[in-house]
């Protein structure tokens, strides 16, 4: 198996018992979650991949389309599966529409903020802005960023996107994603980039701001609101152990309401895996069990698509995260979405460094994006 670190433990101890039940080693490699896709399509087709990988609902475009997972068989397990977490671990490769994965997680990120700081959250981003310059301007407090935003990361900057009117793909008459229709450059999505700009002017936001620091500022008091999922909850540099007071809230809204992307992780199977036949076992029996979900749950509190498990989760801040992935946009599964991330990428780099105007960053990224569609198809 391959997997990221937070799900490496439980996993590790799981295949310990598959071993011992069925004599069947299990061997565990923790890899990047960033790097699965890309080392699945690298070493699969050699044979040197894994059989299993834990990954998320929209890789599905790339891999099964390319043929890299297997379509699994989870008739046994499905009805305690959430069925539009389901929904999006199924796609038509081109034979016909198949399930890729079996989900556990949903997740959709929210807004937390300090509440010795930020007694009643922002209903609006005109509100958040007006709140974290005056925090800022208040010298006593010592903030050294009111709000916290990522300078390279389009996912946490989206709902500002769709705050502002903005879009990444226009969608068709049944619901589907159209990868002609652009959004980037938008109206909306040139207002995205304006906000943007002008909280970098004014010292709001700036570049060079990681995940780390992020969650840094937050726990050292030295940020009052920042935006991300409920994965930042957990463990020892996590936003419960960091012990300053919080609460998860609704991301503002704009000129419209703010949707983020939400997206649902599960398990895949790899289509060059020489053991396909215990990988399905494995998943079916040892995974898929209230006992197993439940450990993922507790391990790192993502929303779960197990309804069993998730029918008994009566925590505040999880409760938060499943509304804000009720007002959602799915991450786009297509292929096209591919070609949106660098481009979109660079031109948040742009902006944030103050190297490009916001029109002319977004101009740009949406012509190159359309460009690389254009030659994919």
């Amino acid at each position: 198996m391959w997997v990221d670190e937070t799900r490496a433990p439980i996993m590790t101890q799981l295949g310990a018992e598959f071993e011992t039940a069925t004599g069947q080693p299990v061997a565990v490699y923790q890899v990047g979650f960033g790097d699965i896709r890309d080392r699945l399509q690298l070493y699969g087709p050699t044979g040197e991949g894994p059989d299993i990988i834990i990954g998320a609902h929209d890789w599905l475009g790339q891999l099964a389309t390319n043929g890299l997972v297997e379509p699994l068989d989870l008739s046994g397990v499905s009805a305690n599966v959430d069925p539009v977490a389901l929904g999006a671990f199924t796609y038509d490769a081109g034979g016909g529409a198949e399930v890729y994965g079996l989900p556990y997680a949903a997740e959709a990120i929210a807004l937390y903020y300090n509440t010795e700081l930020v007694p009643t959250p922002p209903a609006t981003w005109d509100e958040l802005i007006q709140i974290a310059t005056d925090l800022q301007a208040d010298e006593s407090l010592g903030l050294e960023q009111a709000f916290v935003l990522q300078e390279k990361d389009p996912y946490h900057s989206y709902p500002i996107l769709t705050a502002n009117g903005g879009y990444i793909f226009g969608e068709n008459a049944d619901g589907t994603y159209n990868p002609e229709d652009v959004g980037l450059d938008s109206p909306g999505g040139l207002a995205y980039g304006q906000m943007l700009d002008q909280m970098v002017k004014n010292g709001l936001l700036r570049a060079g701001v990681t995940y780390d620091t992020m969650i840094s500022l937050f726990n050292a008091g030295d940020s009052a609101m920042f935006m991300t999922g409920p994965w930042a909850l957990a463990g020892d540099t996590g936003i419960r152990a960091g012990g300053q007071p919080f609460a998860v809230a609704p991301i503002p809204a704009g000129t419209q309401d703010a949707r983020p992307f939400v997206g649902v992780q599960g398990f895949m199977v790899s289509a060059f895996a020489p053991n396909k036949l215990l990988a399905e076992t494995f998943l079916n029996e040892y995974v898929a069990t209230d006992e197993t979900m439940q450990a993922l749950f507790d391990a790192d509190p993502r929303p779960s698509t197990w309804t069993p498990v998730a029918d008994q989760i009566d925590d505040e801040d999880v409760q938060a995260f499943i509304a804000s992935a009720a007002n959602a946009d799915p991450l786009p599964a297509i292929p096209e979405m591919s070609a949106v991330w660098t481009d979109w990428t660079d031109a948040l780099d742009l902006i944030f460094t103050q190297a490009q105007e916001p029109d002319a960053a977004l101009e740009d990224a949406s012509e190159s994006i359309r460009a690389l569609i254009a030659d994919s198809q």
